[in-house]
Order: structure tokens, then sequence, then C-alpha cells
């Protein structure tokens, strides 16, 4: 079920930083969700640095991080996925 909640919260991570971000990402979903689940757990890994990843009720200074590495992600991830690819226009 891990997996499943991992693959869930990357998604929608993903998605909010692609929304966040000005211009047009060039990278395909299932590389947003990809990078989404790695801002997600280098968020998880910034909250537990400066101890916030435990409180009592809803998590926002964690939720918060790992929308910011998520955007980070998502926005380095899709300049090098637009590098390594280059700039090719889909009909």
């Amino acid at each position: 079920m891990g997996w499943l909640w991992a693959i869930i919260v990357g998604f929608v991570l993903g998605l909010i930083a692609k929304a966040i971000l000005p211009g047009k990402q060039h990278s395909p979903l299932w590389l947003t969700t990809v990078f989404g689940i790695i801002g997600a757990v280098l968020g998880n890994w910034l909250a537990t640095q400066f101890g916030i990843n435990e409180t009592k009720g809803i998590d926002w200074g964690r939720h918060a991080l790992q929308l910011v590495a998520a955007v980070v992600v998502v926005g380095l991830g899709d300049a090098a996925y637009k590098m390594i690819k280059g700039n090719r226009r889909t009909a």
C-alpha cells in the first residue's frame, strides 16, 4: 500500500508543481509523477532535518517542504528532459 500512496502523492505533487511553474513543461505525465515522488521524498527528508516531520495534527510544514521540493525537481527535471530530447515540436 505504501507504493500506491507514493505514486498518488507523486502524481498530485507533480501536477501542482507543473501548474505553479510558468510556461509549458515538456516532460510526459509519467515522468512528472516520478519527479513528484522524488520531491515528496526530498521534502520529507528536509522536514526531518528541520525537526518538523512529526507534529500533532496536519503537518503543514512537511507538506509545504514537499511542494517546494517538487517544484524544484519538476523544474530541473523538465529542463534536463528538454535538453536531452531537444526542443522538438510534436504535431
